[in-house]
């Protein structure tokens, strides 16, 4: 079996901490407005459909402008601050 390894790659991300984060704040940080309101709680619409953003996840443009959520362990584990 072959071994990979993820190829480097900057994205932009905010994280979404309930009564905290404000749809405006994702605007100014990711250039749109990607969070939904789905039964009261956020939402952000994926090339999967629709995903629920927990609180604390980050939402991340990726590099071909997708938007989806990313739980906090995991983020951290795969992206560091530029």
């Amino acid at each position: 079996m072959a071994k990979y390894r993820k190829k480097p790659m900057e994205v932009d991300a905010i994280q979404v901490i309930y009564g905290q984060t404000t749809p405006n704040q994702v605007i100014k940080q990711l250039g749109c407005n990607p969070i939904k309101s789905f039964r009261d709680e956020p939402h952000i619409e994926t090339l999967e459909g629709r995903m629920l953003i927990s609180d604390g996840d980050y939402v991340i443009r990726g590099v071909k402008g997708e938007y989806y959520p990313c739980k906090p362990d995991i983020f951290h584990d795969t992206y560091e601050e530029v």
